[in-house]
């Protein structure tokens, strides 16, 4: 039995008031998570609807698709959900959905949820053997939609998957000193927690698979019309683990001093042409 029956097993829709009393239900347990709030569900969804989102997962030529291979982010690619087949496009639409996101309110306290059309950073995932993704907190601002980032919601897809596998997600304290929480991405295993500027999280210990299986899951990220001029914009911002060789962005660093101390009209400048 799941924890979230869908009402159409087809294309995965939600019955809203279930789902809106499930979310009240887990409300304690998610505001109350150390080091943040966040909450792991097993069993999440329908198991057949996994399976069809396993078999049917993207490959870059059949899909947008973007691929990271850095020090910070190796082996990682993101893909759209758009080109999956009308039934599985519904069932991820659904995530995006009005009851949906009830469920998600009622649990995380955080009223006036906005989903992602764009799925901007979110779809599918998937790190390949050797990969990894390093403790950072998030972007927290969707640039397109002026919307703040506040919730990360992540499926996991792997079967049969152990700990020495590698890939666990870690939640670690703000200080990045310790790793408060470790979460095996086990198939029907469901995450979410709040996103902010102490929500350090990642999965820096590299895929290790004896049979070369990536790590894969779904991620879907979810916010607020909460953003306004005082508070700062910043993308992806990775921080060193102690006693590792976890490596600095420079790149975001020198960006994140040039914000600092150039006037904002000379910021708005540079990042156009940055992005042009």
């Amino acid at each position: 039995m799941s924890y979230i029956e869908v009402s159409d097993s087809a294309y995965g829709f939600f019955d809203v008031n279930v789902v809106k009393e499930k979310g009240h239900d887990l409300h304690d347990t998610f505001v109350n998570a150390d080091p943040f709030p966040h909450i792991v569900i097993d069993d999440f969804l329908s198991p057949d609807m996994l399976e069809a989102c396993l078999e049917a997962f993207p490959k870059p030529e059949e899909t947008q698709s973007r691929s990271f291979d850095r020090e910070q982010e190796r082996f990682k690619t993101e893909f759209k959900p758009d080109s999956l087949a009308p039934n599985l496009r519904s069932f991820f639409y659904s995530l995006n959905s009005r009851p949906f996101i009830q469920f998600l309110e009622n649990m995380t306290g955080i009223d006036g949820l906005v989903p992602d059309p764009y799925f901007m950073g979110g779809g599918f995932h998937e790190t390949r053997q050797g990969g990894h993704l390093d403790v950072h907190v998030d972007f927290n601002l969707h640039r397109k939609l002026g919307l703040e980032r506040r919730l990360n919601l992540l499926i996991y897809l792997n079967k049969d998957w152990h700990d020495d596998y590698g890939g666990s997600l870690e939640l670690w304290d703000a200080d990045v000193q310790n790793c408060v929480h470790r979460v095996t991405p086990k198939f029907n295993r469901c995450v979410v927690f709040a996103t902010s500027e102490m929500s350090y999280h990642g999965h820096p210990t590299p895929i290790s698979h004896p049979d070369n299986t990536p790590r894969r899951s779904l991620a879907l990220y979810y916010y607020t019309s909460t953003w306004n001029d005082s508070k700062r914009r910043h993308t992806t911002t990775f921080k060193a683990r102690p006693g590792t060789q976890d490596s600095v962005d420079w790149r975001v660093k020198r960006k994140e001093m040039l914000d600092d101390l150039l006037p904002p009209i000379v910021v708005r400048g540079l990042n156009k042409i940055t992005r042009r």
